[in-house]
């Protein structure tokens, strides 16, 4: 049975997973598709293709990200942020079908769970920049 990907608690869901498996990667310095054979279990098929569109565009990614991170060189941001980050700027440059408003609301809910208070409002300046420059 699929699951239904237009369902909010699905993409939340998958999306947060994507997330932790950026960060994972990061931490591991392993390639996102060592780490994605590694799991015991498959993600489900957003949070894969999200994980794996960051992976292939994370160069570009970090550039745009850089061009709107004021006084912040990517490589220095804490790694959880950056993870956040590239996510969510795939998302706006790649996912034209997800609204802006949800890519950034979504970004913003994991800076909070995961990160400092100041990371939540860091996060939403820089993608509400991106998102001026992508869309």
């Amino acid at each position: 049975m699929s699951e239904d990907f237009g369902n909010a608690t699905n993409r939340h869901d998958a999306r947060e997973r994507a997330f932790h498996l950026l960060y994972e990667t990061e931490m591991k310095g392993n390639a996102i598709a060592d780490v994605l054979a590694a799991l015991p279990v498959d993600p489900d098929e957003f949070a894969a293709q999200l994980v794996v569109g960051v992976g292939e565009n994370q160069d570009d990614l970090d550039a745009v990200i850089a061009s709107h991170a004021r006084n912040w060189d990517v490589d220095r941001m804490p790694a959880l942020d950056r993870a956040i980050l590239r996510l969510a700027t795939y998302e706006l440059i790649h996912r034209p079908d997800v609204p802006t408003a949800v890519v950034i609301s979504e970004a913003v809910e994991l800076a909070k769970s995961y990160s400092t208070d100041d990371s939540s409002r860091y996060v939403n300046g820089v993608l509400s920049a991106v998102a001026g420059a992508v869309r």
